[in-house]
């Protein structure tokens, strides 16, 4: 699992609550639409109160406490010779050294949380929850215990739907995000450090917040508190009505300090209605790289206020090619949605539909002007590979790379490629999007193949030398 010291750079951590690593001990892993749900919830009748009084939280969690699950799971999962051995990766490097020690499999438990939103056993939690799991299973509140099968997952937006074989199953009603405001009480129920059906309260402190490496999702941000373990669990509303799923948290300690983040449910069950439609989730794709627009960036362009998204650069060949964007647009419309931060666009064009067309209001040129792209697509099980944006998979490195633009060469002061996506072994490295690679075991690269090349004459180990802001650090991602 990741802890602050391992990763300072991230303090945004998924709330998984893992259990014994290989025997070693204890750990923690850190990392609108309104629908109804499809058979009938416990009626409920709450009375109308006051902005200043909070609700009947007893009566939410008595009436929807029931459809919401623990969820264990098991599995084994990879670990190299600095996982097991804290000084490999000093005398790993030298003669009679005690490197060269292989990687190998060790048992991964462990718990999260979930609700049922089809009394036929469909249950909605997160993919980080279910990720690498080997077996998963469902403790309901009547102590009954089912094994669960995962259908789905969507890494990207952090939603998985499993399902257990049961039927007249409790479920919770689906609120609509659109109607949550700044302010509202909400609750949460779920399994912090697998303290099963725990309920906490807050209110909710922001909405369509944009996190570091997780641009794809508007999260409600609360100060409801949650912790390991929380993650999948329900977040409702004041009138017991779900309006997101916990999913993680903002520290520096590895538990709550009163930033909690919930994904939208009205994206989670765009993702659900996917994975149970199609089996997969399909993500859409513009094909550009976007910067804020301070007030300085606002001045120069002449914009009214410091919002939108600027463009900095556009991908051959990609949607955002085809529909006219340039460099040095601001992109302030999305179908008549004002874009107010890159995030905003970010989240907008991941949730739409490859195929889509949509209609761009952008600023050039000191003056509005509308253009319509087709939005292309994203494979939903690896990263995409394009003419601007190409794949590494060999030994599942997991990493997209494209060449830098002038622009991009010139902020970072260096040649070399940068990072649109890390996922796999690269991810759990430490690579992170954003992140520029300059060398490969020694040897500088600035196209994918010179990457190719030096991974074909690699071992099972390579080390990455990454620009992060002004930092350049050496990365080993374990490969074979």
């Amino acid at each position: 699992m990741k802890t602050s010291q391992m990763k300072p750079s991230r303090l945004v951590m998924a709330l998984l609550a893992a259990g014994a690593i290989g025997g070693a001990g204890a750990t923690a892993v850190i990392g609108g639409v309104s629908m109804a749900a499809t058979a009938p919830a416990a009626t409920a009748s709450f009375q109308t109160i006051s902005p200043s009084t909070p609700p009947n939280f007893a009566q939410i969690t008595r009436d929807y406490g029931p459809a919401v699950v623990n969820i264990s799971v098991s599995g084994t999962r990879k670990v190299s010779a600095e996982d097991m051995d804290p000084f490999a990766q000093f005398f790993g490097q030298f003669p009679g050294g005690r490197g060269q020690m292989p990687s190998r499999e060790v048992p991964m438990r462990g718990e999260g949380s979930g609700f049922i939103v089809s009394s036929d056993g469909i249950i909605l939690t997160n993919a980080h929850v279910v990720q690498d799991a080997k077996e998963v299973t469902v403790k309901l509140t009547d102590r009954r215990e089912f094994k669960a099968k995962v259908l789905g997952s969507d890494p990207q937006t952090d939603v998985a739907v499993i399902k257990i074989d049961a039927k007249n199953l409790p479920v919770v009603k689906v609120g609509d995000v659109n109607q949550l405001q700044v302010g509202e009480w909400v609750l949460a129920i779920g399994s912090p450090y697998g303290l099963e059906n725990t309920a906490t309260a807050g209110i909710v402190s922001a909405k369509g917040r944009s996190l570091p490496d997780d641009t794809s999702v508007p999260f409600i941000q609360t100060d409801v508190a949650v912790n390991p373990g929380n993650s999948g669990g329900p977040l409702f509303n004041d009138r017991g009505e779900v309006v997101g799923i916990n999913s993680q948290i903002y520290s520096r300690t590895g538990g709550f300090q009163g930033l909690s983040f919930s994904i939208p449910i009205d994206v989670a069950y765009k993702i659900k209605n996917q994975i149970l439609e199609h089996g997969k989730v399909r993500h859409a794709r513009l094909g550009v790289t976007v910067q804020e627009v301070n007030q300085d960036l606002a001045d120069s362009f002449k914009l009214d206020s410091p919002t939108g998204a600027l463009v900095s650069s556009v991908e051959k060949g990609s949607a955002a090619a085809k529909a006219g964007l340039q460099p040095g647009d601001v992109v302030r419309e999305i179908d008549g949605k004002t874009i107010v931060s890159s995030g905003d666009l970010a989240s907008t064009i991941t949730l739409a539909s490859p195929g889509e067309k949509i209609k761009l209001d952008i600023w050039r040129n000191g003056a509005h002007k509308e253009l319509v792209a087709t939005l292309g697509g994203v494979p939903a099980d690896k990263t995409q590979a394009s003419a601007g944006d190409q794949e590494v998979q060999r030994g599942q490195l997991g990493l997209a790379l494209r060449p830098l633009s002038p622009q991009e060469q010139q902020a970072a002061g260096a040649e070399g490629l940068l990072i649109e996506r890390s996922i796999g072994p690269a991810a759990k490295a430490g690579i992170e999007a954003g992140d520029v690679l300059l060398s490969l075991n020694g040897v500088p690269v600035h196209n994918v193949g010179q990457v190719k090349e030096a991974l074909s004459k690699a071992g099972k180990t390579v080390a990455l030398l990454v620009q992060r802001g002004e930092d350049k650090i050496f990365v080993p991602v374990q490969i074979g």
